[in-house]
């Protein structure tokens, strides 16, 4: 993880800020990037043990939910709300990317790949959203992927959830906008994480992308939380209904 030390939004301190997904990988970082700020951070995630391990280090409170379970996730959001007041900027980055055959992919299997990818983005969002119009501002940010605007295959069922989210995100930023509500979407490219690292990075993969982007070096989680912070913060009060591509000119 890198250090904050040099970003100061003024804004974000004392703001109460939740993650999903925030255990490892992106959300991880995110979670010491808005920590850094003096925001009162709480994360959920379904990984108890690296959850733990993220909210010892960086002072975050750390609840452990299923995302997929909607009646969990309603009841972690509520939690946050009654202990700590309306989230003033719900960061919604959990996804999980895994890889498929268009040939292989059965009914369940699709359902619980938008459930992981796409529907609580939806069930987060509304339920912060009642507290925020009341407080008469927030910021929330959704997670997309440049995946589906290269057309990548072998993930369809991530690549439509993603693509998906781009419609939702501009909906949302209209319909919650009168309350104060902005509503916008990072879209990441190629970013290492622990986990692509163990699954699919090879020097040849990470020699592809480089090749492939304008900027000449591999992307980490650091270079997205920076945009999550000025998402978050007073800084992009303007901003709504909008892609934040943090790719290095891949697309």
């Amino acid at each position: 993880m890198t250090d904050y030390e040099s970003v100061r939004y003024a804004s974000l301190a004392g703001r109460n800020v939740l993650i999903t997904g925030g255990a490892s990988g992106i959300g991880a970082e995110m979670v010491k990037a808005f920590a850094s700020q003096e925001s009162t951070v709480s994360f959920l995630d379904i990984d108890a043990q690296a959850g733990a391990a993220t909210a010892a280090a960086t002072g975050a409170e750390f609840i452990h939910c299923d995302l997929t379970d909607i009646a969990a996730l309603r009841s972690a959001v509520a939690r946050v709300e009654d202990e700590r007041g309306p989230v003033a900027v719900l960061v919604n980055n959990a996804a999980r990317d895994d890889r498929h055959a268009m040939a292989e992919v059965e009914v369940e299997a699709w359902r619980r790949t938008l459930a992981l990818n796409l529907d609580h983005q939806f069930f987060a969002s509304q339920a912060v959203s009642k507290r925020m119009s009341g407080a008469g501002r927030g910021s929330i940010i959704m997670f997309g992927s440049v995946s589906w605007m290269r057309g990548i295959p072998g993930m369809v069922g991530y690549t439509a959830a993603k693509a998906a989210i781009n419609g939702m995100t501009k909906t949302l930023a209209r319909e919650l906008g009168p309350g104060g509500i902005r509503v916008n979407c990072i879209v990441p490219g190629a970013i290492v994480t622990e986990r692509q690292q163990r699954l699919w990075a090879t020097p040849e993969s990470n020699q592809r992308f480089i090749d492939n982007q304008a900027l000449k070096f591999r992307l980490d989680g650091s270079h997205v939380a920076r945009v999550a912070l000025f998402l978050g913060s007073d800084e992009s009060s303007g901003c709504t209904g909008a892609n934040f591509v943090v790719d290095a000119g891949l697309t």
